[in-house]
């Protein structure tokens, strides 16, 4: 059996069933299987955009070559029972679970928001009007602050081929597009992710895995090198090993950390607004044409130097998604200068709250980009898919003045690149996309200040998004592999 890779173009308006006609015309060959490596839209001419797959075939008829093999992510070692505490249910909390009790660890998952059944329905009552809830909201609860997004799982992190492939097969597993192992930009999709969340809990604790729901963790114990319990109001649970992966937002976590001599530091981090616009806008600027059949959204990610050397990027494009209030806290707001760790978190919650305060609540302060640019506010603003509402803002009296200026040149270098980009809306304040410190950690062992206690994912401030913080959560599962067998 020989093999061989092909790149192959079609129509972007094609299936991938048409695929292995396009093969049979390419190789000659009748008799073959076929993967597809990679899949990525080329819509770099407006008339002709195509789907370009890098597809691996295997026949008889080829001579020679071989598949290349997937680096794979091994269970090395075994636990042997082992207690494990893993404070947090997001993707970095999850995936350190998920390998820790594959490799013979007892694993307990504290997480201070509900399932994400409950979660949901919390969320949907503060949307229409109900009483706002600091354990459940778009940041906190099962799942993380991802579960209600769209699953973009893009990731700028190298070297993460073994955690991704790994990370990648359970979420398939659990009812992801299989298409996600091989698409350039791949999604979960928002409606796909409720039901992944709950199968992953059920298949976790199929393995042992015990979940504590609406289980907060307030204190943690330590004594020399070592860390010995968590109290949550519940009681104190003792482990062998801690982990913290609870997210950007958790703040008074963090500070607690800090007041038990875990060291963090401050560090650059993106502050700004969401910027909405209409989808088939985006859709002309980018393809020319409205829509194209079999394919969702068009994208974009566009970045821009500025005179003071500040560099303003679009993060987290949705494609066909919606701008969801995305506080933590009740009384904060959400949709540099040398600061501790400490004033770094109190400086941004003060920013949310001035948000908070300017709304008197949780309508999306907001400006169309036209009227940011021209130095304009209270112009009409169009409709939005903000459920919450919206109170026309000048973003000049809100954000950080030293932003301004920057973020004014960015928008005009966007609005420069994508024709009609200036026809958007900014909304609220956008302080999540990244921590604002970061956790010392040993440098290979990784572990913070004591020897069994661990800072994964978001919060540690060494990821961000859902593939590096997973990632990022198998790295620390597999240290304490490695520190469990003594190495």
């Amino acid at each position: 059996m020989g093999y061989a890779e092909f790149e192959i173009r079609l129509p972007a308006g094609d299936r991938d069933d048409e695929l292995r006609a396009a093969l049979e015309r390419k190789t000659g060959l009748r008799d073959f299987s076929f993967e597809i490596l990679n899949k990525s839209l080329d819509a770099r001419r407006k008339g002709r955009i195509e789907w370009q797959y890098r597809v691996g075939l295997a026949s008889e008829g080829i001579k020679g070559g071989e598949a290349p093999v997937r680096p794979a992510f091994e269970h090395e070692r075994l636990g042997h029972g082992a207690r494990v505490l893993v404070v947090g249910s997001g993707p970095a909390g999850i995936f350190a679970s998920a390998y820790l009790a594959r490799s013979g660890f007892s694993v307990t998952v504290l997480e201070r928001g509900s399932r994400v059944e409950e979660r949901k329905l919390a969320i949907e009552s503060f949307e229409r009007g109900g009483a706002f809830r600091e354990d459940n909201n778009y940041s906190f609860g099962e799942g993380g602050a991802g579960t209600f997004s769209d699953g973009k799982l893009s990731s700028r992190n190298k070297g993460i081929g073994p955690e991704r492939n790994y990370i990648f097969a359970d979420f398939i597993a659990a009812g992801a597009p299989p298409e996600i192992a091989y698409m350039t930009h791949p999604h979960l999709g928002s409606d796909n992710l409720f039901d992944m969340t709950r199968k992953i809990r059920e298949s976790l604790s199929d393995l042992g895995v015990e979940f504590r729901f609406d289980t907060m963790a307030q204190d943690v114990s330590v004594s020399g090198d070592r860390a010995s319990r968590v109290t949550t109001p519940e009681g104190k649970i003792d482990a062998d090993y801690i982990v913290f992966a609870c997210g950007n937002a958790a703040m008074e976590t963090y500070r607690m950390l800090v007041s038990r001599g875990v060291a963090f530091k401050p560090k650059n981090f993106a502050i700004g607004f969401r910027v909405e616009h209409d989808q088939r806008l985006i859709n002309r600027a980018q393809w020319g044409v409205e829509g194209i059949p079999g394919v969702k959204a068009a994208e974009y990610r566009l970045s821009a130097g500025t005179g003071d050397g500040t560099g303003v990027y679009s993060f987290c494009m949705c494609p066909g998604g919606s701008v969801v209030p995305a506080a933590a806290y009740e009384g904060t707001n959400v949709v540099r200068r040398d600061l501790g760790a400490l004033e770094a978190l109190d400086w941004l919650e003060a920013l949310e709250r001035k948000y908070y305060s300017f709304v008197k609540g949780y309508a999306a302060p907001a400006a169309t980009i036209k009227d940011f640019l021209a130095g304009r506010s209270g112009g009409a603003l169009p409709e939005s898919s903000y459920p919450l509402g919206l109170k026309p803002a000048e973003f000049r009296e809100l954000l950080p003045m030293a932003l301004i200026e920057p973020l004014r040149e960015g928008l005009q270098a966007f609005c420069g690149k994508l024709r009609g980009y200036e026809n958007g809306l900014l909304l609220g304040l956008e302080s999540k996309t990244s921590s604002p410190i970061q956790a010392l950690r040993h440098p290979k062992a990784l572990y913070s200040r004591y020897e069994n206690l661990y800072v994964a994912g978001e919060g540690s401030g060494w990821s961000g998004g859902i593939v590096s913080s997973a990632a990022d959560g198998l790295k620390v599962a597999r240290a304490i592999c490695l520190a469990a067998a003594g190495e």
